[in-house]
């Protein structure tokens, strides 16, 4: 997906509009996919959520009715994401994750 703003590009990995449960049927949504296999998960966290949150912030301006998630593979979210500094910047940031699993291509779980 192609967004920009300030005659500046950038590209979220996938647009699509997407049924999350009864409640939010049809929610527009932006996903970001993240892989983690940097040497450090500290630093792949940063940079991670750091383009998530441009990301955001240009979404809630020029099409503030689409959700950003960030897509992470299971290993991470068992990972990084469990423990206390993931968990802080889940909860301060306010992140909504799609958990995968990257062997069956299948969707584990929604957060937010």
């Amino acid at each position: 997906m192609h967004l920009s703003y300030g005659g500046r590009n950038v590209y979220v990995d996938l647009g699509a509009e997407q049924p999350i449960g009864a409640e939010k049927e049809g929610n527009k949504i932006a996903v970001e996919v993240k892989s983690f296999v940097g040497e450090s998960d500290v630093h792949e966290l940063g940079q991670s959520i750091d383009q998530y949150n441009m990301y955001r912030d240009i979404l809630s301006e020029i099409e503030s009715e689409r959700d950003l998630y960030l897509a992470v593979p299971s290993f991470t979210f068992d990972g990084i994401l469990s423990e206390p500094l993931g968990q802080l910047l889940i909860r301060k940031e306010q992140l909504k994750l799609i958990i995968f699993e990257e062997t069956k291509e299948i969707i584990r779980k929604w957060i937010g």
